[in-house]
């Protein structure tokens, strides 16, 4: 009996390959950037210019920042494997978590149990502050971190964070889960007695899911993003490596030290 494996994505006959209903060739190369293209193939919908400009906005706040766990870890893997190309990716894009990368997700999932637990959209920024308030007081509680907030290097302000403000903004994309997390900026200091950053993985985050896409794939576009930065990483490894000189500085400084037997 034969199965039907149905896709609204991509198909091809021996003259043709068509893709989100159009035809690959003729209507869609040279035609529609990859950013639109990502966004059409995940929503299945064509995003406006608005949504492609903020879209990629985000790619670009996410793709590179500097020498991280996760760039190190695809120069490292090159230096052990150089015909491996797509290993050292894989090993990048396979350290993008909690700590790096993974804070776009879960900064959007945050934003967005917030608002579903409230029920409804507060009407002006001081419903908001309240309902921020209310939700950083519960992770208090509870002994979580608020995602989204803090940054290892930014320790005033993430530059990031008001430039993708402003072209949401700009764009008619600023909605609830942007503005919630704003509020999240404006009160925190109420209930974590310091005042920390909105970092730009928690702002594109929020920005993402306010355009509508899955909360639970949102890392997924940050390691789209990562994934070009950790290209140029290797593309500078090849003309100027430094891999090699890491291991040997780890190994040449390991102190060895006795097991303690318990």
């Amino acid at each position: 009996m034969a199965q039907d494996y149905p896709t609204s994505l991509g198909t091809s006959d021996a003259d043709t390959i068509t893709l989100l209903g159009q035809d690959l060739a003729q209507d869609l190369m040279g035609k529609v950037g990859f950013g639109e293209l990502t966004l059409w193939m995940v929503t299945q919908r064509r995003p406006s210019p608005s949504q492609v400009r903020v879209f990629e906005s985000v790619l670009v706040a996410l793709a590179d920042h500097g020498f991280t766990p996760t760039a190190i870890a695809a120069r490292l893997t090159y230096l052990s494997a150089p015909d491996s190309l797509q290993g050292a990716l894989a090993a990048g894009l396979l350290g993008g978590g909690s700590r790096f990368l993974g804070v776009t997700e879960d900064c959007g999932q945050f934003l967005g149990a917030t608002l579903a637990e409230a029920g409804q959209v507060p009407a002006d920024d001081a419903g908001f502050d309240a309902l921020a308030l209310d939700a950083v007081k519960k992770a208090r509680a509870a002994k979580k971190f608020v995602p989204g907030i803090g940054h290892p290097v930014h320790k005033v302000r993430d530059p990031r964070t008001p430039r993708l403000i402003q072209i949401a903004t700009e764009e008619g994309v600023r909605g609830p889960h942007l503005r919630l997390f704003e509020a999240i900026g404006r009160v925190h200091p109420q209930v974590l007695g310091r005042t920390l950053p909105l970092n730009g993985a928690g702002v594109c985050g929020a920005v993402l899911a306010d355009l509508g896409l899955p909360l639970e794939m949102l890392r997924g576009f940050a390691l789209l993003a990562r994934t070009a930065g950790l290209l140029g990483q290797l593309a500078e490894e090849q003309r100027m490596p430094i891999a090699n000189d890491i291991y040997l500085h780890v190994d040449r400084n390991a102190t060895y030290v006795t097991p303690k037997p318990e």
